[in-house]
């Protein structure tokens, strides 16, 4: 019955998984069915960036209120629900809105199924059990930019939603039989007011940067929002002070590699959450590439990471966290950056070479930064650290495309988009900004102590990076 578990949980996360990854290659195609310039379709990831973001935050409290089964089975129901209504949509508005239904049941897909394997397993057999249910996170990834291209070149777009019907009336089925009830459990207080200001703030403050750059009443309607959204959270912090048991205690800011770790996850993550979204679009938009080829190509940018991942210990203990996260926020920069002499006449082995790079440089900051975040925590600051941290990731995804999406709508109504070579000119403005919003983040890791050294567990969590 446990093994059964385990591939259920699985499935549920390579369903989250490959969603994250398989639409980046299709938003050319959904442009053109929609009217739409294909550079203003960031907001269909962004939708579901911040969904998943908001909610995250209330996962285990939903698990212990309403039973795991019932709360994995409910996220299954709305990520197919969110599918089928992406599927269905006629313009970009109705799209997004799905996309936030989709993302909704994301949301809670690994949270709940983590739990559900936490509950299931014996503390000595859990670090093999979420390992081997981590594996997904990693086909998703490798197979989802290839797989949306070749639906979009020989079906549609449509498909990319329409896969997710069989595959999660699959998990509903097994769900009702191997998923452990967990209704014994006596849910914790739940501090609704914090949870408002706290999704609220983000909320906000993800809107407004992707409506900087759209002029007129839009951009005014964004610092409204910005202000919003920044009293929202300090209003949270306030509030979580004096709150007996608040969603995120103030206590755990007081270790030093967590807020070090939250912050630079937030920053430099901005740059490296736009390439995914990026990248096919200027190998379509400005390169002339078909969907198939582009996603393709994004393949060696997963096969770096994945070849990165066993080298990650013995760099940290080599020379420690601090002078990791520092020297490679720098090389990643650079190489987000380098992207901005992307043009036809670059040879395609360089190219790959430059993703496959990227993607192994990505690789070792991820799994630094997570690392670092959390290795310092008390066993009972573990389960909140870990959600905030996957909070943080997606929000930073979120907020990573709509940055890039602003931006790269400032650059293009500077150099317009009458030929493939203006929309080319502002893919290229756009990449060297990425490059240096993820530069900022080298001031954060600068603020670990140097003798910081992988004593801690080296064995980062498994999601998003």
């Amino acid at each position: 019955m446990r093994n059964k578990l385990l591939w259920l949980v699985s499935l549920g996360f390579f369903m989250q998984t490959l969603d994250s990854t398989i639409v980046n290659t299709a938003l050319p195609a959904m442009a053109r069915d929609m009217g739409e310039s294909p550079l203003h379709m960031h907001s269909v990831i962004v939708a579901y960036s911040l969904a998943m973001a908001v909610l995250i935050p209330a996962s285990g409290w939903l698990a212990d209120r309403f039973g795991t089964r019932r709360v994995f089975m409910s996220a299954i129901g709305l990520f197919v629900l969110g599918s089928v209504l992406c599927a269905l949509s006629p313009n970009l508005n109705l799209l997004v809105a799905a996309r936030v239904i989709q993302g909704l049941g994301g949301a809670l897909l690994l949270p709940v199924g983590r739990l559900a394997v936490l509950r299931a397993f014996p503390r000595e057999q859990f670090i093999r059990a979420i390992s081997f249910v981590a594996i997904p996170g990693l086909v998703g990834p490798l197979i989802g930019p290839t797989l949306g291209g070749w639906m979009v070149e020989f079906a549609s777009w449509h498909w990319i939603f329409w896969v997710n019907v069989p595959v999660g009336l699959i998990g509903l089925l097994a769900s009702a039989r191997y998923m452990p009830a967990g209704e014994n459990m006596q849910p914790r207080s739940f501090d609704l007011t914090g949870y408002v200001m706290l999704a609220g703030g983000m909320a906000l403050v993800s809107l407004a940067v992707e409506s900087m750059a759209s002029g007129g009443v839009r951009s005014a309607s964004a610092l409204i929002m910005m202000v919003f959204g920044l009293a929202c959270l300090s209003g949270y912090w306030l509030h979580a002070l004096r709150k007996p048991e608040p969603l995120f205690a103030p206590e755990l800011f007081t270790v030093r590699t967590l807020r070090v770790g939250l912050l630079g996850n937030l920053f430099s993550r901005l740059g490296s959450s736009a390439m995914p979204f990026m990248t096919p679009l200027v190998l379509q938009v400005s390169l002339g590439y078909s969907p198939m080829h582009a996603g393709m190509m994004m393949l060696p940018t997963v096969i770096g990471s994945m070849l990165t991942k066993p080298l990650v210990t013995r760099v940290i203990h080599r020379f420690g966290y601090r002078e990791v996260l520092v020297t490679n926020t720098w090389v990643l920069a650079l190489l987000i950056a380098s992207f901005s002499f992307i043009s036809p006449d670059v040879p395609v082995p360089l190219l790959i070479a430059q993703l496959g790079i990227f993607g192994a440089v990505n690789s070792l900051q991820f799994s630094a930064m997570n690392t670092v975040t959390l290795k310092d925590l008390l066993p009972h600051f573990a389960s909140s650290g870990n959600s905030l941290l996957s909070m943080v990731q997606m929000l930073a995804m979120g907020m990573g495309v709509a940055a890039a999406g602003a931006v790269l709508a400032a650059f293009q109504a500077h150099f317009g988009m009458a030929t493939a070579g203006d929309t080319l000119w502002a893919f290229r403005g756009t990449f060297i900004m990425m490059g240096l919003l993820t530069l900022a983040a080298t001031l954060l890791f600068t603020q670990l102590p140097r003798q910081e050294q992988a004593g801690g567990s080296t064995a980062g969590p498994e999601q998003h990076g």
